[in-house]
């Protein structure tokens, strides 16, 4: 079965806005456990995005991570470290927190329009998920270097690809692989108590 009700289409249902303001939050207690680590912050908040759009679906996850980043850019401190504000946005590590929206669109675009059929069971919606997040990753990870290399600007000049990718990927890969098979047990565990 797809990530989206036949019974229960609209995104902006009564049921459906309560459990998109719930995984908003989700992602927004799982931003604010943080581990400095140079330029990007070490947090849940990739791990929580996963289990959402794993759970929800890509639709119903991208109204919960649009209405995240909203709170956050009007000065609510969702983001990492008890950040908010648009300048949190625009900054250096902003182009990690916008490909959200993007990670979403490549998650609704594969398992519930082009692959739904191959999430059938337990084990199934596991490595499902799994690969599909790991797409997700690497789209993630290319948003958010191409938006550090523009925006951040140390003094001695720009920075190049190889510094922006050890800055910014190089160290997170493992925790992120971690993460993401984390979110894909736990998603699948519970996908039967959402209703779709």
């Amino acid at each position: 079965m797809s990530g989206d009700s036949r019974r229960n289409r609209s995104v902006f249902s009564t049921y459906n806005l309560v459990l998109e303001g719930i995984c908003a939050a989700l992602i927004t207690i799982c931003s604010w456990i943080s581990v400095p680590f140079g330029q990007i912050p070490f947090t849940l908040q990739t791990l929580a995005i996963f289990i959402v759009l794993m759970l929800i679906g890509g639709k119903r996850g991208l109204v919960s991570i649009i209405c995240y980043l909203l709170l956050g850019a009007v000065g609510v401190p969702v983001f990492s470290g008890f950040r908010g504000g648009f300048a949190s946005l625009a900054g250096p590590t902003g182009g990690f927190l916008v490909a959200f929206i993007i990670v979403a669109l490549v998650y609704w675009l594969l398992a519930d329009k082009l692959f739904s059929g191959l999430m059938t069971g337990y084990k199934g919606r596991v490595v499902f998920n799994i690969i599909t997040a790991i797409v997700c990753e690497i789209v993630m990870y290319i948003v958010g270097v191409i938006w550090f290399m523009a925006v951040y600007t140390p003094d001695s000049g720009r920075v190049g690809v190889w510094s922006a990718l050890t800055m910014c990927c190089f160290p997170f890969i493992i925790p992120d692989i971690i993460k993401l098979v984390a979110a894909s047990l736990i998603s699948s565990k519970i996908y039967t108590l959402v209703r779709r």
